[in-house]
């Protein structure tokens, strides 16, 4: 399996308290019209952890089905208790997800060693292609490149989601995998700052709103390899790659897809609606990107 391009961490839509299909649907819809390359349902940015079993399986299935095969979906399945994650893995490939999306173990903080036996077990269980996802901010721990290399000699470990904001890291994967090993960029802000240094796609929380423009800079980036105009494509963005994290994610995102008249404006708690100053930030930036949809 050939992971390139932009892939979409898709926002799960609520609405009353329950997931809300019809625009799960809709906002599927629009990512293809706007020619993403794939979907990752059940991140950071689908409130995972806010999700019941059921709620989880249902977002899988929902995304594989309205896909329609026309693009990979990658579904998030990570846990920081390696049965659930197991579990979870299971659960997608039975849901005809491609790939899954493993963030590295959160709270428990396991050894590097500990680290490569939980992706072990993970693949030697469960035969899908699976992606690491390192993101310390969020985890509390950092799978040291030494580390990547090793579980990236399982056979199916196919590539990583790195959003350890360092360069440098994503140089040191590169190196010791000899650029054999795909590096997909965490992080919108660093998107094409990483392509420089290997990696060729992203998993975007931008892409939600704006994927046509994802799409293009990595065309520029990788494929026209014109710096120029890459660099001129991702400055214009930045306010917008900045905006979408003024508060955690992904609460601005979520709110710019209620402006855009996307999903209702609805997040489950201990996350809650960005302040009234930030939300009047996001509105006049969503305006001036020309997304404003309703007040």
């Amino acid at each position: 399996m050939d992971l390139k391009g932009v892939y979409t961490a898709l926002a799960t839509p609520f609405k009353n308290g329950k997931v809300d299909e019809d625009a799960l649907r809709n906002l599927i819809e629009f990512q293809l019209k706007e020619g993403v390359d794939g979907f990752v349902p059940c991140g950071t940015t689908g409130e995972a952890p806010t999700l019941s079993y059921e709620e989880h399986e249902r977002v899988i299935e929902l995304t594989v089905k309205y896909a329609k095969g026309s693009v990979p979906v990658v579904a998030g399945t990570g846990s920081n208790s390696t049965k659930e994650a197991i579990e979870l893995t299971e659960g997608a490939k039975r849901l005809g997800a491609d790939a899954c999306l493993l963030t590295t173990p959160y709270y428990n903080k396991p050894t590097q060693e500990g680290l490569y036996r939980h992706y072990k077990e993970i693949a030697e269980a469960v035969d899908i292609p699976l992606v690491l996802y390192n993101i310390p901010g969020r985890t509390g721990i950092n799978m040291a490149p030494e580390t990547i290399k090793k579980v990236a000699e399982i056979p199916n470990v196919i590539g990583i989601k790195e959003a350890s904001g360092s360069l440098v890291q994503v140089s040191e994967i590169y190196r010791l995998t000899g650029g054999s090993f795909t590096i997909l960029s965490g992080d919108d802000n660093i998107f094409l700052p990483m392509m420089s240094v290997g990696a060729v796609g992203v998993i975007s929380v931008v892409s939600n709103i704006m994927p046509k423009e994802l799409k293009e800079l990595y065309r520029v980036f990788l494929v026209e390899k014109d710096i120029g105009k890459a660099r001129d494509i991702h400055t214009r963005l930045m306010p917008l790659f900045q905006g979408m994290f003024i508060e955690t994610n992904p609460i601005p995102i979520k709110e710019a897809l209620y402006y855009m008249g996307m999903i209702e404006k609805e997040l489950r708690l201990p996350l809650c609606p960005l302040s009234d100053a930030n939300s009047n930030y996001l509105k006049g930036l969503l305006k001036g990107y020309g997304l404003l949809r309703r007040e």
